[in-house]
């Protein structure tokens, strides 16, 4: 299984955002293309992706918002379609948002849940199940170089990155740095490179 987290400083943290302004609820367009990217490809749905979204934006920060459909992948209104436009995905975001309940990790589909979890507090959990962490970042050792991507989680930051101090305590908790090339790449299109990496070695 191919696990995924992006972590968003700014990504609204309740569901009160407007679906036609994306940009404006803290960058949660990237975070919708993000979810496309994970679980999408043409004439495909990847079964094997979990994915998890952390947003440390106001009001309520943080939220772990998880995804893992399996076969049942549904997004949209969470009924059995597949809509795979930003819109739609956006609000599936805005209802797990909604549905948040203090104090409980909320399941608001099968697959799909939220809880207030932050980046190391979620690290320190898939350490814990085995899991290595790799953080994408331009100064890390190069992928094709990595021999053992299969059991990895892979951390992608938003258009600011990491904070410098989580980045810190992450490396000590044992994640490693991991480059895709030393071009720039979008944080959806990081995912698709990865994603075609592990394709490709399956």
């Amino acid at each position: 299984m191919r696990e995924f987290i992006y972590y968003s400083k700014t990504a609204r943290t309740t569901g009160n955002f407007d679906l036609t302004n994306l940009m404006k609820a803290g960058r949660m367009d990237i975070a919708c293309q993000m979810t496309i990217m994970a679980f999408f490809v043409s004439h495909h749905i990847r079964s094997d992706v979990k994915l998890h979204l952390v947003f440390d934006g106001p009001p309520d920060n943080p939220k772990h918002l998880e995804m893992f459909p399996g076969e049942n992948i549904q997004f949209g209104e969470i009924k059995d379609r597949i809509d795979i436009s930003k819109k739609d995905v956006a609000g599936l975001i805005k209802k797990m948002l909604y549905k948040y309940r203090k104090g409980e990790k909320t399941e608001i589909a099968p697959g799909y849940t939220i809880e207030k979890k932050g980046l190391l507090d979620l690290v320190i959990e898939l350490k814990k199940q085995g899991k290595q962490i790799f953080i994408l970042d331009r100064r890390g050792e190069d992928i094709r170089e990595i021999k053992e991507l299969e059991n990895g989680v892979f951390i992608i930051g938003d258009q600011d990155g990491i904070p410098k101090e989580d980045l810190k305590k992450l490396i000590k908790l044992g994640a490693k740095k991991m480059s895709i090339g030393k071009q720039m790449y979008f944080a959806s299109q990081t995912t698709t490179i990865i994603q075609n990496e592990l394709d490709r070695r399956s």
